[in-house]
């Protein structure tokens, strides 16, 4: 009882550390592919505490890996090698599949790590729009969200000054989410 206690607070801990790292080395990706500086005086409120954390493993991967256009590679497979570690680790404990399967089960933790991302990012949003909707945080929460939201917001009237496009982008989130656990559980 003991050590499936223990083992639990380890799994614990372990999805923990692991998602923030990889979330972070996916939010790096994503807000240079939006353009966003992380530098300390770029004005971005978290591109320093993103930098400190993901540095170690991006700036390594960097060295071996070719530089994309437009897509940072080095931070996109760092978040992945972050994901097979967690589930290579987990395999270990028993509480995930040991075999090639690891690699498979992290693509789709990566994969799940991106939508609830977003869909915490776009909660963030609509309270940043009742509350604080000039600060730093705000405008640049807006700005990362605006890419998903645009579309939506050009094929939903709105109605009476409301906008929707979050809660449609929500929902959309969630059925995506529902669908990549469905399928992860089917391999």
């Amino acid at each position: 009882m003991l050590a499936a206690m223990f083992t639990e607070i380890l799994v614990f801990l372990l999805n923990v550390v692991a998602g923030l790292v990889a979330g972070l080395c996916l939010l790096r990706a994503y807000l240079g592919w939006l353009r966003v500086p992380l530098g300390l005086n770029s004005g971005n409120p978290v591109g320093p505490l993103i930098l400190t954390v993901t540095d170690p493993l991006v700036l390594r991967l960097r060295r071996v890996l070719p530089a994309g256009r437009s897509v940072d590679t080095a931070s996109l497979v760092a978040a992945y090698a972050v994901a097979v570690l967690k589930m290579a680790v987990l395999a270990l404990l028993g509480a995930a599949p040991a075999s090639l399967m690891v690699l498979v089960w992290a693509f789709f933790e990566v994969l799940q790590l991106i939508l609830s991302g977003l869909f915490g990012l776009t909660i963030v949003a609509i309270i940043l729009s009742w509350v604080q909707s000039y600060s730093p945080m705000a405008l640049l929460v807006e700005r990362m969200v605006s890419p998903l939201l645009d579309p939506i917001r050009r094929s939903l009237p709105t109605l009476g000054g409301l906008d929707l496009s979050p809660m449609v982008l929500l929902l959309v989130l969630q059925v995506l989410d529902m669908v990549l656990r469905a399928w992860r559980w089917s391999l």
